[in-house]
């Protein structure tokens, strides 16, 4: 796709009440005042049409943080109420070209194909990195002993190290400057 050759595309995926808003809220804001215009999409994995509160709430904390433009997608909707009978990653990334952000964060979409960032709350979620590929980096709630890692790790209170790492990883990978 000829999108993520000039707008990164970046994912952050873990389970249920895994930091994954606050995370991205932090990435939003610091990308915003650097003059990035971000773009963000969240996937509502629990099945159905993204109605709840919550949910619609984790798009607005994605625009107070700075992000020029946000979705929700889940059970075919997208809203701002465009409704179709599936609405993958790509035909979301494809509708956000034509309003040129530098940036897209993926909240979810665990199977798709981007640069992940992998939030893990405990040793019960470390299934998930066999599950996912493109990991960029692990950010963990506890310390987990793996035996082969071929991508760093970083504590959940680390935030200004994971947050270095992350957006110097963009600025390197895609010549822009994220920090």
């Amino acid at each position: 796709m000829a999108l993520e050759q000039y707008c990164p595309v970046i994912q952050v995926v873990g389970y249920q009440n895994s930091g994954k808003t606050t995370l991205l809220e932090k990435l939003i804001h610091k990308s915003a005042k650097s003059g990035i215009q971000v773009a963000t999409i969240k996937h509502h994995g629990h099945g159905g049409e993204p109605k709840s509160q919550i949910t619609l709430k984790d798009s607005e904390r994605h625009e107070k943080a700075g992000a020029m433009m946000t979705a929700v997608e889940g059970g075919g909707s997208l809203h701002i109420q465009i409704k179709n009978q599936t609405w993958s990653l790509d035909k979301l990334l494809t509708l956000y070209e034509s309003f040129s952000p530098d940036i897209i964060f993926v909240e979810g979409f665990k199977n798709e194909k981007y640069l992940k960032v992998v939030l893990l709350r405990s040793e019960e979620d470390l299934p998930l990195l066999s599950k996912v590929n493109n990991i960029m980096c692990v950010i963990s709630w506890q310390p987990l002993q793996l035996s082969e890692k071929d991508y760093p790790f970083f504590n959940i209170n680390e935030t200004d190290k994971y947050m270095q790492y992350i957006l110097q990883k963009l600025s390197d990978e895609y010549g822009t400057t994220f920090i």
